[in-house]
Order: structure tokens, then C-alpha cells, then sequence
């Protein structure tokens, strides 16, 4: 089984910037808004979609064992701007956001199904509601209410900013949603480093470090 790991922040907090370490050939990224990364830096795998079943397909076939889905949240926000327009009322604006919400359900399920090498990245934009609480933005109650993204996650970093200093918050302030396992890390915030974080991850749960090719 494969390991899931969410991310969420503001934009401008450091999520994509946290690729920078990986060298060129280590990391599988797919690019889901065709954005450019923050770095000069650039990696041999990038893959631009945001359509689920190229999604899936492509997490299949590269050899890569990190992989990035950069701008996550947008494959829930890409599916409702095209649809939302043509499709009318009642019933059918209920069908939209349930499709929504099974899409992305079903892609993490399917994540957790790819070989057990693997660890996926999910990066996402947070919401901040009334009372503060800090969770993954996404549309329609059904993911937020019923599916609870971040129940899915065994790992949610919270990517934050404080003056000239970007890091990884690991540790819950009881208004987010930040968790990870017990001993994976002894600080509550941590550089904002994934190449860092994927080695920690890898050693913590014994998983191969080899990486892969240049698929």
C-alpha cells in the first residue's frame, strides 16, 4: 500500500517551493494548473493534467517512488467551473457535486492502491471558516461533511510563513488539521523541505529509498 501524504497552506506559504531539494531525476510531478515551479531547478518528470483517469494512469506507470500532485485542490475546482455552467438545476447541480466528491475520493483510495514504494504528495490551498479552523478548501459539503479529506491522511503537514522563514508545521494548534505518527518528528514545525520529509517518512516505515527511472 502506497502512503498518501497531504499538504495544505496559503498560496505563497512555500508548498511548491518545497520541492526544491529533490534532484532532477528523483520526483514525479503532476501539474495540474500548468504552473511553474519557484526554482530554478527543473525536473526531468512533469506530467500536466487535471483530469482523473490521466491522473491515475500516469501515478501507475512512472517508476518514480515520490510523486507530487501539485495544486490538488484544482482538480475538484477545474471539474466545477467546466460543468457547473451547463448544468441546470436541482438534481443535476446535486449529481455535479457528487461527482466531484467521488472523483477525489476515489483517487486517494486508488493512491493507497499503487505499489507500496511509492509515496504520493497531495498539495492543496487551505480554508480558514469563522472560527478559525483550518482545513483543505474544497466545494460542496459532501467532501467536506461525509468524506472528510484530511480522515483519509495519516500525514498532514500545514505549510506556514513567518517573516523571511517557510516551514512545516507537524503538530496539530487544535485549529487545523496538521497530524503525524508518533516519533516521525520531535519538532512542531520543521523546514519546509519534501525531499527531508520523504526521507522521514522512508526510514520511519522501513520503505524502499531507491528511487526510480526516467519515466
Amino acid at each position: 500500500m502506497a502512503i498518501p501524504v497531504l499538504i495544505i497552506g496559503k498560496s505563497g506559504s512555500g508548498k511548491s517551493a518545497s520541492m526544491r531539494n529533490f534532484k532532477s531525476n528523483e520526483l514525479y510531478l503532476v501539474n495540474v494548473i500548468s504552473k511553474p515551479l519557484p526554482f530554478k531547478h527543473q525536473l526531468q518528470s512533469v506530467f500536466v493534467t487535471d483530469e482523473y483517469p490521466k491522473v491515475l494512469a500516469a501515478l501507475k506507470k512512472t517508476d518514480k517512488k515520490s510523486i507530487v500532485i501539485d495544486d490538488a485542490g484544482y482538480l475538484i475546482t477545474n471539474q466545477f467551473m467546466k460543468n457547473h455552467a451547463n448544468t441546470g438545476s436541482g438534481n443535476a447541480v446535486f449529481g455535479l457535486y457528487n461527482d466531484i466528491a467521488d472523483n477525489f475520493w476515489t483517487l486517494i483510495e486508488n493512491i493507497k492502491a499503487l505499489e507500496e514504494s511509492k509515496i504520493v504528495y497531495l498539495i492543496m490551498h487551505e480554508d480558514k471558516n469563522d472560527f478559525g479552523d483550518i482545513k483543505p478548501k474544497t466545494i460542496g459539503k459532501l467532501l467536506d461533511e461525509k468524506v472528510c479529506i484530511e480522515g483519509m491522511f495519516t500525514i498532514v503537514l500545514h505549510s506556514a510563513k513567518e517573516g523571511d522563514r517557510y516551514f512545516f508545521k507537524t503538530k496539530t494548534t487544535g485549529l487545523d488539521v496538521t497530524k503525524t505518527p508518533m516519533g516521525m518528528f520531535e519538532e512542531e514545525s520543521i523546514e519546509n523541505d519534501l525531499k527531508m520529509v520523504d526521507s522521514t517518512i522512508r526510514e520511519y516505515y522501513n520503505i524502499n529509498i531507491k528511487t526510480g527511472g526516467n519515466k
